[in-house]
């Protein structure tokens, strides 16, 4: 069954315009999704709150929505372009080089620095949202950022690089005349091959969630949050056999045997995990 959702997932990606290929809208939503279920009643409060107040037009109001505002953002804000993502090479792994030295933040935070990575860009917002003296505007902000470098950091090719930029420099054939580079195959294809829907995938990857995986889950940091992202890149994502570097070569590369399945496990689990972490910055903010 899984591998039939696959397949249409393909299909119905090459239909899509680029925009709509992004731990795109659904893979935020998803994430966003399970948090809510693990918010306490008075951070679900104040999320809802938050969101109401919220005028930007430049996603719906919802908190699946609002969970991939900040790509929208980046749009007319390429100053925010370097915080979505950390860039630790396979080959030697250094998440204090792909931070740029994890620079001092600016204040507010939403003022950078642009050299920052989605580790030090989360922490600052976080402790800006659990700041009741933050101006509202920026807590606002804050919280945006936060639901949405949440997701970011568990997506394994947001927190490593072969020296082909995150995998963007990686053609995979996807049958036909079908193709997608391997870090869209990772922010969309796996996802998709998840369930028709965020809401029906995000009710199925929490119903599969034990308390002992929340109790674990909800031990660590951002810092360790992001290598064991780069684990899962290492492990999983860059199987595909593509060289290090961008090559002149565009060839497409075929998906290995059994790597739709394992891509596929491996997203759901880190959609899981990025829920209950979500649910815990939050919580941890509003009580």
């Amino acid at each position: 069954m899984l591998r039939f959702a696959f397949r249409a997932s393909l299909i119905a990606l090459v239909a899509m315009p680029a925009s709509a290929m992004a731990w795109g809208r659904t893979g935020h939503a998803v994430v966003a999704e399970i948090a809510r279920g693990y918010l306490t009643p008075k951070a679900a409060a104040a999320v809802d709150a938050l969101l109401a107040s919220d005028p930007d037009v430049l996603t719906e109001s919802d908190l699946g929505s609002r969970a991939a505002w900040a790509d929208a953002y980046r749009r007319d804000h390429r100053e925010t372009s370097e915080w979505h993502f950390a860039d630790v090479e396979l080959d030697h792994p250094d998440l204090a080089e792909a931070c740029f030295g994890f620079p001092a933040s600016g204040t507010p935070a939403s003022a950078g620095p642009a050299k920052d990575c989605v580790v030090g860009r989360l922490e600052a917002f976080e402790r800006e949202l659990a700041d009741p003296r933050t101006d509202a505007a920026e807590r606002l902000l804050a919280f945006k950022f936060v639901l949405h470098f949440v997701g970011d950091l568990h997506q394994p090719l947001h927190a490593a690089d072969n020296q082909d930029k995150g995998g963007n420099c990686v053609p995979l054939a996807l049958g036909g005349p079908r193709t997608v580079n391997l870090h869209s195959y990772w922010d969309g294809v796996v996802v998709d091959a998840l369930g028709p829907d965020a809401k029906t995938i995000a009710a199925s990857l929490s119903a599969r969630i034990t308390p002992a995986q929340r109790k674990a889950w909800e031990k660590g940091d951002a810092k360790s949050w992001a290598m064991e992202s780069f684990a899962v890149a290492k492990s999983t994502a860059y199987t595909v056999g593509s060289a290090p570097g961008c090559s002149n070569d565009k060839t497409p590369i075929a998906l290995p045997e059994g790597y739709a399945e394992r891509a596929s496990a491996a997203a759901a689990l880190q959609l899981q995990k990025a829920g209950v972490r979500l649910a815990l910055e939050l919580n941890r903010a509003f009580d």
